[in-house]
């Protein structure tokens, strides 16, 4: 009877064995036919090379007594369909877009004596992803200048449309960056107010030497900052930014 009941449970184990091999075999059979797509890559960046950064005699091409026509040249990225190019009136900030540009130069005609920063974005139809390059400035040529006025300060804290949080003091830090063609030294006058970023602000906030500076502001309020910029000679001012204070 022992012996009966040893083959019986033998026969059923074996059998759910088989059962078991079957279903693994299944499984196998499905995960073999997986495999991803082609990878895409995001376009390269590209490198800008004319007009080169912090030239003050960029001349271009005169047309007009207050015009003349620049060439814009940049190296070609990896992974890249098409260029947009774009250029800022540092003074105005407009900005000038040429987009979909198929070649590594194009000309673009601008006002003389005139600060203008550029850029160039490397887009690929394969990718949502654009790669920008690097930003350089340069100044237009124009008739009878012999010292340029330093490029507007670049703004940097607080972010315009930022909200701030106040340290312990009450105070938020302001900085920006500066630069001049001639490479002049420079000192800054930073505008903080409630208005428009434009009211004259008090003497600790002028010829500063430094990039940097604390200032005391009321909470949950709206503020407008920029700076000048001044090398002794010429001066310029940046855009103006906006922010809040919680």
């Amino acid at each position: 009877m022992k012996n009966n009941l040893l083959k019986y449970f033998s026969f059923l184990f074996t059998l759910t064995l088989i059962s078991c091999g079957g279903g693994g075999g299944d499984d196998g059979g499905g995960s073999g036919g997986g495999g991803g797509g082609p990878v895409v890559n995001p376009p390269g960046k590209s490198t800008l090379t004319a007009p080169a950064n912090s030239e003050t005699c960029e001349t271009g091409t005169s047309v007009s007594a207050t015009q003349s026509e620049v060439t814009f040249t940049w190296t070609a990225s990896s992974d890249t369909n098409t260029y947009d190019l774009k250029i800022t009136n540092l003074n105005t900030s407009v900005v000038i877009n040429r987009t979909a540009l198929t070649s590594t130069s194009t000309k673009v005609t601008l006002d003389k004596g005139v600060p203008y920063s550029w850029n160039i974005t490397s887009k690929s139809t394969a990718s949502t992803t654009t790669t920008a390059s690097d930003t350089w400035k340069f100044y237009l040529l124009g008739p009878g200048i012999v010292n340029y006025a330093p490029f507007p300060a670049d703004l940097k804290t607080p972010a315009s449309g930022s909200t701030v949080t106040r340290d312990g003091d009450g105070k938020v830090t302001f900085t920006w960056d500066g630069s001049d063609p001639d490479g002049d030294s420079l000192n800054y006058t930073l505008y903080v107010d409630a208005t428009d970023g434009k009211q004259t602000p008090p003497t600790a906030q002028t010829d500063l030497t430094v990039k940097t500076l604390a200032v005391a502001l009321d909470a949950a309020t709206t503020y407008y900052w920029r700076v000048k910029t001044s090398d002794g000679t010429n001066s310029s001012y940046s855009i103006v930014y906006s922010f809040k204070t919680e």
